[in-house]
């Protein structure tokens, strides 16, 4: 039997930092496209397109997440507001993911080796 495949992402809607228990090597970023200059860009031009291009740009953010997401069999959503939240919404949408076993916890900020460490214990490794 193979060994499962556990990742720990600590996210908030700017970033999602992966956490691979395998190696700290493995351990990658994947930033949101929707930050403040994109932000004000669309809200010089209406409240209501800027909410538009934050809902479509989350979207996107979680797709690539989603796609770095569906080699693992086990995954802890962690980090601050709502984020780790939507992305679990998103992933329980879609059947790829009808297998994965998805936590979430909520986390406040944390240094790289306290995420880590959160991870680890998570996992009981």
């Amino acid at each position: 039997m193979q060994a499962k495949k556990n990742i720990g992402i600590w996210m908030d809607h700017s970033d999602a930092n992966f956490i691979d228990l395998s190696s700290v090597e493995n351990d990658f970023t994947i930033e949101s496209d929707f930050n403040t200059n994109v932000k004000e860009a669309a809200l010089s031009r209406s409240e209501d397109i800027m909410h538009n291009k934050e809902q479509q740009m989350h979207e996107a953010f979680y797709k690539k997440l989603a796609d770095k997401i569906v080699k693992y069999d086990h995954v802890l959503l962690f980090g601050l507001g709502n984020a780790k939240k939507e992305l679990h919404n998103h992933l329980k949408k879609d059947l790829h993911f009808k297998d994965l076993q998805i936590d979430v916890e909520a986390a406040d900020k944390m240094t790289p080796n306290e995420k880590r460490a959160f991870v680890l214990k998570h996992f009981k490794v």
